[in-house]
């Protein structure tokens, strides 16, 4: 097993399937066996729980928070081997929270469960930075597009002023026909490259549906890529079928990527 088991799933923007991408690792690594916690840790802007169909009937994350209650009595199982730990919705709620509690909420979820999956808020604050140092690795999600490139590189550094280690780069909603190289994104953002997930119209229709896309449509490409980076994180065997992305691309323009790194440089300091 990893020596890594608790991983921050983060972006600099909103809208680029994050959650996503928390939601179908974290179910693909419990389908492989192993237990699992999905923590929504977007305290201001929550949105874990409509990915899964989930309806707390009591507490959240934010009654933990608060102090209120124990961690067990905000988690719900999803299925086997999987549970998610939603936050609230609710302002009053989410403005009497604690955010540096979430240490002891993770600290005590890693000694029950094989990996913990962190799903952080975009965005520049103390409760979407703090996630970012406690978990072993983060794992960051970006499309190709410059403005999803040029706030994923404000959150490296955000990461590494937390304290923390980058595990890799994921590219979401890759596309076909551009000059524009996956690896090279992730070179520029001197960051590994694990792993690209190709535009699905499947993925849509999975969120609407609340399930998962590997439980939804286990053989669609996205659902195939999603397995695949569970695999690599996880470090376990995980069936994939072998699908060629090709070199695929979106219709952005190296020098526009180009651009978005060096502005996020430059305002960056």
């Amino acid at each position: 097993m990893s020596q890594q088991t608790v991983y921050a799933i983060a972006s600099g923007k909103g809208g680029v399937g994050k959650t996503t991408a928390t939601v179908n690792i974290g179910t693909a690594i419990a389908q492989a066996g192993e237990r699992v916690a999905v923590v929504d840790t977007d305290l201001g802007m929550a949105n874990l729980a409509g990915f899964v169909s989930l309806r707390p009937d009591s507490h959240t994350l934010h009654d933990v928070l608060a102090g209120e209650v124990p961690i067990a009595e905000a988690t719900y199982t999803l299925t086997d081997d999987i549970v998610a730990v939603p936050s609230g919705t609710d302002l009053t709620e989410y403005a009497a929270t604690a955010p540096e509690k979430l240490r002891e909420v993770v600290d005590g979820l890693r000694s029950e469960f094989d990996y913990v999956l962190l799903d952080v808020g975009a965005g520049v604050s103390h409760e979407t930075v703090l996630p970012l140092g406690l978990a072993d690795a983060v794992v960051l999600v970006s499309t190709p597009e410059p403005a999803a490139v040029h706030d994923t590189k404000k959150t490296i550094e955000l990461t590494d002023r937390a304290g923390g280690t980058i595990e890799g780069l994921v590219i979401n909603r890759t596309r076909p026909a551009s000059d524009v190289s996956y690896e090279e994104i992730a070179d520029r953002l001197e960051v590994s490259l694990l792993g690209t997930v190709p535009e699905d119209p499947t993925v849509r229709d999975s969120v609407y549906a609340g399930t998962p896309l590997v439980v939804y449509d286990s053989d669609s490409p996205a659902a195939t890529a999603y397995r695949r980076l569970a695999a690599e994180l996880a470090d376990l065997e995980v069936a994939v079928a072998d699908t060629d992305d090709g070199d695929d691309d979106t219709t952005t323009s190296h020098d526009e990527v180009s651009s978005a790194i060096t502005e996020a440089e430059s305002d960056l300091g």
